[in-house]
């Protein structure tokens, strides 16, 4: 239907029902002859639409088994007084053409209700994709600025090609990672010595820079990390390694999570020791996840200990299992020297009955991260995670002696 806007203020919807077949202009001219007369020279029909305050009468029917039935339509723009008598008049016709009919009014409508409610709903969807609009482009400006300068500082090195930031050339020490993303990633908190390897096959150009830099591997936290580390550890001179927390990719770190990971970095020669790496290949990815997260549990013990902590040196005089040390950074010559020091002077002691039982104890313990409370009758009381001893020694359990 094609309904005047310039006169309608009011629509007056009706239903008509008629025992025949009929059609519009039967339907239009029983309106107009039938309320000739009925509402005085004021509120006459044909007076009305030629002054324009009546629009034109729209009528949809349809004839169905010999009976016809449609809605009729007038927009108004008269006062809401007139509209409803004009909508009442609308009643009284019994007759279309020569079929007897029933019009009932369903309803009448405030247009400009109508307009207003769909203004609302447009303004405020306008209003919401402004705001979301201004929104994006003032917190991400300067992202966006950030993230131009750090494609720019990406470079390619070696004939590979590999995605590097643009200190790897000049830096002693060098970040490998496994994609383009990680690279972007530490360019955005400052750090410019990485290199990627894009996938598990090494390239050349990255076995050789190893050899001459001190080499990071930093890797992902899941099974892909596993692979690619050891294809690292197989290909190049990694030292160190450090591993983002599990489940997580080295891309979406927050700059906090890069530095606690590249702080608790490991040597790789004690890596390799803790897991069994074979550097010549063979054998299954493990699971390594564990040495990070203990590193990162026992630091968080530490800075949470602030109170002298006096038996812990006691049981590190006997021969301990080697747990992982967070934040090694020396170079492994000096540490091997340490640790020949301490074999030399194992051979040079000579240890009683009740020393070499407890010396059997500590080799069971060796590489497990755990530790056994011992009474006084030389049996173990308590189990419990080296990350827990700290705590456990501040009120350990009656007649513990070892």
């Amino acid at each position: 239907m094609n309904i005047d806007p310039s006169t309608t203020k009011y629509l007056i919807r009706a239903k008509i029902i008629a025992d025949g077949v009929v059609e519009k202009p039967d339907v239009v001219g029983a309106i107009f002859g039938q309320t000739e007369g009925l509402l005085g020279d004021e509120l006459d029909l044909r007076d009305l639409q030629k002054s324009g305050r009546m629009g034109r009468i729209e009528v949809e029917i349809d004839s169905k088994k010999g009976k016809s039935e449609g809605e009729i339509i007038m927009p108004s723009s008269l006062d809401q007084v007139e509209t409803a008598i004009l909508a009442s008049a609308l009643e009284t016709i019994d007759r279309v053409g020569p079929c007897k009919a029933k019009i009932e009014v369903i309803g009448l409508e405030d247009v400009r209700l109508t307009k207003k409610a769909k203004i609302i709903e447009r303004a405020k969807a306008l209003l919401q994709t402004l705001m979301e609009g201004s929104k994006v482009s003032g917190a991400s400006l300067t992202e966006t600025v950030r993230q131009s300068v750090q494609v720019q500082e990406i470079i390619s090195y070696g004939k590979e090609k590999c995605p590097a930031g643009p200190n790897i050339e000049t830096s002693d020490a060098i970040i490998i990672v496994e994609g383009r993303s990680d690279v972007l990633n530490l360019l955005k908190y400052g750090i410019k010595n990485a290199i990627a390897v894009e996938g598990t096959n090494v390239p050349q150009s990255i076995r050789e820079l190893s050899k001459e830099r001190i080499v990071t591997a930093f890797v992902d936290g899941d099974r892909g990390g596993e692979l690619i580390l050891r294809e690292l550890l197989q290909t190049c001179e990694v030292d160190f390694i450090a591993r983002a927390p599990r489940g997580r990719e080295v891309e979406e770190l927050t700059q906090k999570q890069v530095m606690k990971a590249l702080r608790n970095k490991v040597p790789a020669e004690q890596f390799i020791e803790m897991f069994g790496f074979n550097k010549e290949g063979g054998g299954q990815v493990q699971d390594t996840m564990s040495l990070f997260e203990d590193n990162e549990d026992e630091e968080n013990d530490l800075k949470d200990d602030k109170r002298p902590i006096a038996p812990k040196p006691k049981i590190e005089k006997q021969d301990r299992p080697q747990a992982p040390q967070p934040q090694v950074e020396k170079p492994l010559a000096p540490q091997a020297d340490k640790n020949q020091e301490q074999k030399t002077e194992t051979k040079e002691k000579h240890l009683n009955p009740e020393q070499q039982k407890y010396k059997r104890i500590l080799n069971g313990l060796a590489g497990s991260f755990k530790a056994h409370l011992i009474n006084s009758k030389g049996m173990t009381v308590k189990e419990i995670a080296v990350k827990d001893l700290i705590e456990t020694l501040r009120s350990p359990p009656h007649d513990i002696t070892a």
